[in-house]
């Protein structure tokens, strides 16, 4: 093993060197290494990608691939779960530890733990009436909170049939810690929406009275995609002003008016598919992140189809956008040279309860 190659030396790098070294340490490195990209990836690096997908079907690929180092370019929780699902002598990496989620963020094992308390205290024992979901969208120490407790991961993809599955264990759910995800899939179930209440962490009993705790079907967790409560359903109106015959997509991240406003609504690798099928010459809004509305755009640019962003802003995944093949071929040298750099291990103590909710989800959903 050399001497660990200082990211200082790639920092000012110019775009184009570094997709050239990209290339050659990926050439050095053959099969010993395999790149996965979740679709807001940014093009320049997403280009390099082996495998891409949503979170569903890249934590069902981090387990499945035989690469030494498993090279996630996405956010913090995606490596983790890499981790969790890949063997133990697999080395999952994060090219820039900096790459996180706000939306996982807004919940934290302190708080959550805190909440499941005050649930005790008011429905007397709520690991007997409350199954907690938690969004593939959290930490590892969350996942493993569910795991200990019955509960379970969901993603936008299987967010039907997992909370299906939480009720046939118990009468309630703490969904979190996306309150628009679990309040579309309680809808789309029948659940009247004063049985769907939020639950502030920032509160004593979440800002919710004894009765609202006790008649609530869904507990939903005040959290929030930053990129996704950007579209508003005025976009889509105006939208549809213009362009009568238009059709709308929107991720159930987005606020349940949204999406309530939208044609179909579903994960990023719904919202692929649904477009890259749908018949030639139709025009889209969609609302999700800007770097895959802008690839997807460029794809079915040949068949006619007009696809366009959302938001008349720009936006897209601020943190996401951290992975740049700067970070990239900085990561993929080292490698080559046999330092791991930006290793995501998940504690001993965490990492079974959490690979336990996350293998309820694959073998469910």
């Amino acid at each position: 093993m050399q001497a660990t190659i200082q990211f200082d030396r790639f920092n000012q790098m110019a775009d184009a060197d570094c997709q050239e070294r990209i290339r050659a340490a990926r050439a050095k490195l053959g099969k010993k290494a395999v790149l996965l990209c979740h679709h807001y990836q940014r093009a320049d690096v997403y280009q390099h990608a082996d495998l891409t997908g949503d979170s569903l079907k890249l934590s069902r690929l981090a387990s499945q691939t035989d690469a030494e180092y498993i090279v996630f370019c996405g956010v913090h929780f995606m490596a983790e779960v890499a981790d969790i699902m890949s063997k133990p002598e697999q080395i999952a990496i994060l090219p820039d530890l900096a790459a996180g989620c706000s939306m996982a963020d807004m919940a934290n094992l302190a708080k959550v733990e805190r909440c499941w308390r005050e649930l005790n205290e008011v429905l007397g024992n709520a690991e007997s009436l409350v199954t907690p979901v938690t969004y593939i969208n959290s930490a590892a120490d969350l996942k493993a909170f569910c795991g200990e407790r019955g509960g379970i991961v969901c993603t936008s993809s299987n967010a039907g049939t997992i909370a299906k599955w939480a009720f046939a264990q118990r009468e309630k759910v703490l969904f979190f810690p996306d309150q628009h995800l679990g309040r579309w899939t309680g809808h789309n179930m029948g659940i009247p929406m004063e049985q769907m209440v939020v639950w502030d962490p920032d509160q004593e009993y979440g800002g919710l009275t004894p009765q609202q705790i006790k008649e609530a079907k869904i507990l939903l967790w005040k959290g929030h995609c930053s990129v996704h409560q950007m579209f508003q359903p005025t976009h889509i109106q105006r939208f549809r002003q213009e362009h009568p015959d238009c059709l709308v997509i929107s991720h159930p991240e987005c606020c349940f008016d949204v999406c309530k406003a939208s044609d179909y609504v579903g994960s990023t690798e719904l919202i692929v598919k649904t477009i890259k099928e749908a018949a030639p010459n139709t025009r889209w809004l969609v609302g999700t992140e800007l770097n895959l509305v802008n690839r997807l755009a460029e794809e079915v640019k040949a068949e006619g189809k007009i696809v366009q962003f959302m938001a008349p802003t720009v936006c897209m995944c601020s943190t996401m956008q951290r992975i740049d093949p700067q970070h990239l071929a900085w990561t993929l040298e080292n490698l080559a040279e046999g330092n791991v750099v930006n290793r995501i291990s998940v504690p001993a103590h965490e990492a079974p309860m959490a690979k336990l909710a996350l293998d309820r989800m694959l073998a469910i959903s």
